[in-house]
């Protein structure tokens, strides 16, 4: 099979900017109030070769760094916040097999052929009933017979599971192991049944379409991703979803001051030469605004330089507590900020914004927002963080 070319580092954030003016945006509120997938944002990122975009290069893939691909999820998710939480999860599971995979000829054959190529979309499974909410512990196990493998799950969420073309599935590594002693296992479309898939209405995030169902699969042993799932989890999964998360509620908070903007420009034709008073509230909440970006701009190029040098100075600098603490707290400050901005801009507004009629509207933005303390709760970050905290000494 002859491979097409692949968009070009550099060319990611421009190219996904006109995908979430051109399609995400004008999809996004059907995408909203029917609960459905982002089919037209996902197929045009495919067409422009973006969802390889965190697939090294040496695999045909831009290999773009952490900040790029923050950026790309940014744009995206000011124009359908759905669409650029699907893109994000899946930068996440793929960056996993990118920074975990490599020699491994299974993961390497799956970066050419299905990433790059065929711009296969990875869904995650890692949460899971009886667990509360605790990524990293498992109940259920993968079976290893020879050079097969099997692995059952009761998941609580399956991000776009029924959508994707392959689902990352995180289990206890034995029948024997602890519960924290995991491995995250790919399977690909065919290889698994999902079932007893429950109902996907909430609040904002509506077109994730991610419930929880039954999840039950069989492959080859040789896609248990090597090394531990404690590993990967520190020193990708856990990076890559905070900073990319934290851009994706930028993004959302961004459109709307964005459109605060716009109606506070508005009000300022209709009486030339005077500033309206809902300017200064404008003028607060950019500084808001541009504090938020700049925490997750620069965690994000922290990374990128992290991981430039020695895998195994990146190794060990990604699984300190000091690393640990500043992905916490990243996480949190993001997703309390984004409901507020949206909020600010629902005040400056007014009527028009509480509308869900009008260009002014941010009625989605709002809801969607909602959703960043409960994408691991907050609560649960905070007393981890505190935990640390006792012990932790800043150098």
């Amino acid at each position: 099979m002859t491979q097409r070319s692949t968009v070009k580092s550099g060319e990611v954030v421009t190219r996904t900017a006109a995908i979430a003016t051109e399609v995400a945006a004008k999809h996004a509120s059907d995408v909203d109030s029917k609960s459905r997938f982002p089919r037209e944002s996902v197929a045009a990122l495919q067409q422009a070769r973006l969802m390889s975009a965190a697939v090294p290069k040496q695999f045909g893939g831009a290999g773009a760094g952490m900040l790029e691909l923050a950026h790309q999820c940014a744009a995206l998710a000011g124009g359908c916040a759905s669409s650029g939480m699907v893109l994000a999860m899946h930068h996440i599971q793929v960056a996993c097999i990118a920074r975990h995979g490599i020699g491994s000829p299974y993961f390497e054959h799956y970066m050419r052929h299905n990433l790059v190529e065929k711009q296969d979309v990875v869904a995650s499974i890692t949460s899971e009933n009886g667990t509360f909410g605790d990524t990293r512990t498992s109940i259920c196990a993968v079976e290893i017979d020879g050079a097969k493998m099997s692995l059952k799950k009761d998941a609580t969420t399956m991000s776009y599971g029924e959508h994707a073309d392959a689902q990352l599935v995180t289990c206890r590594r034995a029948a024997d192991a602890g519960g924290s002693d995991q491995v995250l296992v790919l399977f690909e479309k065919g290889q698994y049944t999902l079932a007893d898939i429950g109902a996907w209405d909430t609040m904002g995030m509506r077109g994730t379409c991610s419930p929880g169902g039954k999840f039950a699969g069989a492959g080859a042993a040789t896609q248990i991703l090597p090394g531990s799932y404690g590993d990967s989890s520190a020193q990708t999964m856990v990076p890559y979803s905070h900073i990319l998360w934290a851009a994706l509620w930028w993004g959302i908070a961004n459109d709307a001051i964005g459109r605060a903007a716009q109606f506070v420009r508005g009000e300022a034709r209709k009486k030339p030469g005077t500033v309206p008073a809902n300017a200064a509230r404008l003028a607060r909440a950019h500084i808001d605004l541009q504090a938020m970006r700049h925490n997750w701009e620069s965690c994000a190029s922290e990374f990128d330089e992290i991981t430039a040098e020695d895998d195994t100075r990146a190794r060990d600098t990604l699984g300190q507590m000091a690393w640990a603490l500043k992905m916490n707290q990243l996480k949190i400050s993001a997703s309390e900020m984004a409901p507020k901005l949206v909020h600010e801009a629902l005040q400056i507004i007014g009527i028009l914004a509480y509308k869900n009629d009008t260009k002014f509207s941010v009625g989605r933005h709002y809801r969607d927002a909602l959703s960043g303390s409960l994408m691991v709760s907050n609560e649960r970050i905070n007393g981890k963080s505190a935990s640390m905290l006792l012990v932790f000494k800043d150098d």
